[in-house]
């Protein structure tokens, strides 16, 4: 199996365990500080956060996606350097159910900067996720 296709299949899979992350955090908010904290570190090591960076905590700077909003658009941008060796794979905007709005896949040679067009009326949580090709997978959330 090539490389990209190995990154294509990883990458489907981390998101889905994302988008399944985010639906148990909505659904487990109510339960108990314990409970939350226990469902939160099941993603521990899989996803990284801003508040949960695991093992890259030096690495949160370039890696953790910035989302801005400006009416209906979105654009998200990772402030990460570019190269053959050390890149930012792949952008994806995720709605609050678990949606995905869109993706945008990268090549050394770009920016890791993509816009995206919410749904008309589109309110509540987005969740922005960036995959390097050293440092993992990262999650950043944001609300309309």
């Amino acid at each position: 199996m090539s490389q990209i296709n190995s990154r294509r299949t990883f990458l489907k899979g981390a998101l889905s365990t994302a988008a399944a992350a985010t639906i148990t955090t909505v659904a487990t908010s109510t339960l108990t500080n314990n409970t939350f904290a226990a469902s939160q570190n099941t993603m521990a090591g899989i996803v990284y956060t801003k508040e949960n960076p695991g093992k890259w905590a030096k690495k949160v700077g370039g890696h953790l996606p910035s989302i801005k909003i400006d009416g209906q658009k979105v654009t998200v941008e990772t402030d990460h350097g570019m190269s053959a060796k050390h890149f930012i794979v792949r952008h994806t905007l995720v709605s609050k159910d678990g949606e995905v709005l869109g993706e945008k896949t990268f090549t050394p040679d770009d920016e890791a900067v993509s816009s995206y067009t919410l749904p008309a009326g589109y309110k509540g949580k987005l969740y922005a996720t960036s995959f390097c090709n050293k440092h993992d997978f990262w999650l950043a959330e944001s609300k309309v």
